[in-house]
């Protein structure tokens, strides 16, 4: 399992033109899953990712994670992550 992780102020998908999703400030999550990912494998991610100090703090420094900043997370499938 793969994620390609991008802190976002904002973030949106449209499909044929047309808005699918968004989300404000927080992460915006590609991920390709391969064969043999385990259940075990995405809790690991989920959690790891959870607590990444990626948003900076009152004092400017990468001191905080998505959930310290109430931040909102959009996962998109990106298949193309695991080819080889």
């Amino acid at each position: 399992m793969r994620l390609v992780i991008q802190r976002v102020s904002r973030a949106s998908v449209s499909i044929d033109g047309n808005l699918h999703s968004q989300i404000g400030r927080g992460l915006m999550i590609l991920v390709g899953v391969a064969e043999g990912d385990t259940p075990a494998d995405v809790d690991w991610l989920v959690a790891k990712t959870a607590g990444m100090r990626i948003f900076p703090d009152e004092n400017g420094v990468m001191n905080l994670s998505v959930k310290d900043v109430d931040g909102e997370v959009m996962a998109v499938s990106q298949f193309t992550l695991t080819a080889s």
